[in-house]
């Protein structure tokens, strides 16, 4: 027994030894778009910027217009979600081409949140409320370098969801020059108990009669962040601007974790509707 055992343990590296491994096929990497490290003066380093270009721009001479995305870094995943909301429009002829520019956040509260006197919020989140830099950081060197880069019409939008959605309702109200279209899916206007819905009236005084869009959504998430939008709403309706266009959409069937696609399918379609082709 032990010479048969000592047979068959030694017989089985042998045996191993004529198993063949298939060879790897060959990896081909799959491009979605480029990062950069943009070089920034205002905050002393190097940020992140990530762009993906629509199908055949290496191959025209047509320039298009830009939507700069908020949380568009590379590993919080919302570029490569919008992006390939893009290309999917291109692809199936629903929406024209555009531009996607992801802007990667380091610190969501301290760029995307407008300061708080809230003790509460300043305790747990020390380093917030710098969303004013960060909107000289879009407007200063993120604008300036895609514009420089690309072939760019003129035509941009920003959009955010959550935190990214609150800086999008802000820089309506405060910065409304800095560009065409304007889409806050979910919000945080709850962020300082509200306040800037309240002084979104003041804010919508001073805008000039520019035309802009604003395109605002929510959906089944609770007071706290039903509130504010209302409030918001009221000062929509109450001080209407000539060449502003906007509009709310109520998602009822959705969270807070599910809206953001079918909200930003649908904002792609409207700003970016297909063009009519005859019979």
């Amino acid at each position: 027994m032990l010479v048969v055992a000592a047979f068959l343990t030694g017989a089985a590296p042998a045996a191993r030894a004529q198993e063949t491994t298939p060879e790897a096929p060959p990896e081909t990497p799959i491009v979605i778009g480029t990062s950069y490290a943009l070089a920034s003066s205002i905050y002393g380093t190097a940020r992140e910027i990530n762009v993906w270009l629509p199908p055949g721009y290496d191959d025209s001479a047509t320039a298009y217009p830009v939507l700069y995305l908020l949380d568009g870094g590379v590993t919080f995943q919302d570029f490569h979600h919008i992006s390939g909301i893009a290309q999917l429009g291109t692809v199936n002829g629903t929406s024209r081409d555009v531009i996607v520019v992801g802007i990667a956040s380091a610190d969501r509260r301290n760029e995307l949140a407008l300061p708080t006197e809230d003790p509460a919020l300043i305790s747990r989140y020390p380093t917030q409320g710098q969303s004013g830099r960060f909107r000289r950081f879009i407007a200063e060197e993120v604008q300036p370098f895609i514009e420089g880069r690309f072939r760019t019409n003129g035509e941009t939008a920003l959009m955010g969801e959550s935190l990214g959605g609150l800086f999008v309702v802000e820089t309506f109200l405060k910065e409304p020059q800095m560009f065409d279209a304007y889409v806050a899916v979910s919000p945080s206007l709850w962020w300082d108990g509200g306040r800037l819905a309240r002084q979104a009236g003041a804010h919508l005084r001073d805008h000039a009669n520019d035309p802009r869009t604003l395109i605002l959504t929510l959906g089944d998430e609770g007071a706290e962040m039903q509130a504010p939008m209302d409030v918001l709403l009221a000062n929509l309706r109450d001080h209407a601007i000539p060449g502003v266009t906007w509009d709310f959409t109520p998602r009822p069937t959705e969270s807070h974790a599910t809206i953001y696609h079918g909200a930003a399918l649908e904002a792609f379609r409207r700003l970016y509707p297909a063009p009519q082709t005859g019979d």
